[in-house]
């Protein structure tokens, strides 16, 4: 068999494994950031009631915690 048939057939086997390769780590990239997203969604809420009340400063009109 001549060597130029190989030419074609490597070409498509090594485009095949790139292709693999990108499916595979966009796959685990996916996977990595749901993974973030529902612990930071699991996460405690922020309690208001904890949180300094903000007063407006009557010289500067600023905020500021009372």
């Amino acid at each position: 068999m001549p060597p130029f048939v190989f030419a074609p057939l490597v070409k498509i086997a090594l485009g095949a494994l790139g292709a693999g390769a990108i499916i595979h780590w966009a796959v685990k990239e996916v996977r990595r950031i749901n993974q973030e997203l529902d612990r930071v969604k699991s996460g405690s809420a922020i309690d208001r009631q904890s949180l300094p009340k903000l007063q407006r400063d009557p010289q500067t009109g600023e905020f500021r915690p009372m």
